[in-house]
């Protein structure tokens, strides 16, 4: 049950995060939604020492939210070199 929660909230906090960074035009929901979950699963590692699955606290979802707008900063970056 875990994990489908951290995926929602990945899926979630990708989306804010694509609308912070104003990419939601440039990219489609899959790529946002990827960022989302891989910045969620990372900062969880991060916040609880190594398990993504303890729970889930403010700390986590701000550090969660961070971690989405670094990973979809940093896939703007790779896709604006990739395309000029």
């Amino acid at each position: 049950m875990g994990f489908v929660i951290l995926v929602v909230v990945g899926c979630i906090l990708g989306w804010l995060a694509s609308i912070i960074t104003r990419s939601e035009d440039r990219q489609g929901i899959l790529m946002n939604v990827v960022v989302g979950i891989a910045g969620a699963m990372l900062a969880g590692i991060l916040v609880n020492r190594g398990s993504i699955l303890i729970g889930i606290s403010a700390t986590a979802l701000l550090a969660a939210f961070a971690a989405a707008l670094v990973s979809l900063a940093i896939a703007n970056v790779v896709r604006a070199r990739v395309t000029s």
